[in-house]
C-alpha cells in the first residue's frame, strides 16, 4: 500500500502504555489564534488524532487539548476538512 507522506511527514506517537502509532501530518490549523495539529493514523484506520501545537528551537511540541475545547477544535478541524480544495 503506497503511502501518500513523505517521510518528514511522518511521526510516530508514543504512548504511556507502550503502544506507539505511525502518523502522517494532515496539517496545522488555527483555532481562536492558538495552532493545532491534524495527524492521520497510518494503521489502516481513518483515525485522526488532534494536538494542540508549538513549535520549539528544533522541532515542534504535541500539546493535549483541553477538553473544554477539544469539540471546538473538532469542529473546526471538520469544516476545514468539507471544504472543497
Amino acid at each position: 500500500m503506497a503511502n501518500k507522506y513523505n517521510e518528514d511527514e511522518i511521526i510516530t506517537l508514543d504512548y504511556d502504555d507502550g503502544e506507539s502509532i505511525r502518523c502522517g501530518i494532515m496539517g496545522v490549523f488555527d483555532v481562536d489564534g492558538q495552532d493545532y495539529i491534524a495527524l492521520e493514523a497510518l494503521d489502516g484506520t481513518d483515525d485522526v488524532y488532534l494536538y494542540g501545537y508549538r513549535e520549539n528551537e528544533e522541532d515542534f511540541d504535541l500539546l493535549d487539548i483541553e477538553d473544554e475545547l477539544f469539540d471546538k477544535v473538532a469542529a473546526e478541524f471538520e469544516s476545514l476538512m468539507d471544504e472543497p480544495l
